[in-house]
């Protein structure tokens, strides 16, 4: 039986290099609610797992996506801008932002293991 996830797909929040989905339940409850206030979100990284190369790369071991708690949001200018606002209504208390060359994105998470609240840029 699949599972509901709304806007999003299995396969967008699963880690690119396992196929593994471990995306928290209740963030993406959160996210849901946040993609019916700004629209389509196209998401770049979901949930990663230790072994994908972005988080096995790190030198302090495995970032927040791999707790399943972080998405990382393929938008740029306005609706960058707009994510943000909604995100933070929402009480999204990390956020990173990526809005140079051609990769660009928001990073949201909800990992209170990590600093917080804080925001940040690649």
């Amino acid at each position: 039986m699949e599972r509901s996830l709304g806007y999003f797909t299995d396969e967008e929040l699963s880690c690119s290099c396992c196929g593994r989905n471990e995306f928290n339940p209740q963030f993406l409850i959160l996210l849901n609610a946040i993609r019916e206030a700004c629209g389509p979100l196209p998401v770049s990284s979901g949930y990663r797992c230790p072994n994908h190369p972005i988080e096995a790369k790190k030198t302090n071991g495995p970032g927040e996506h791999s707790t399943g708690l972080a998405v990382d949001i393929a938008v740029s200018g306005y609706r960058a801008h707009r994510l943000i606002e909604v995100a933070v209504q929402f009480g999204i208390p990390r956020i990173g932002v990526n809005q140079k060359g051609s990769q660009r994105f928001i990073h949201l998470g909800i990992n209170e293991d990590f600093p917080n609240p804080t925001i940040w840029s690649y």
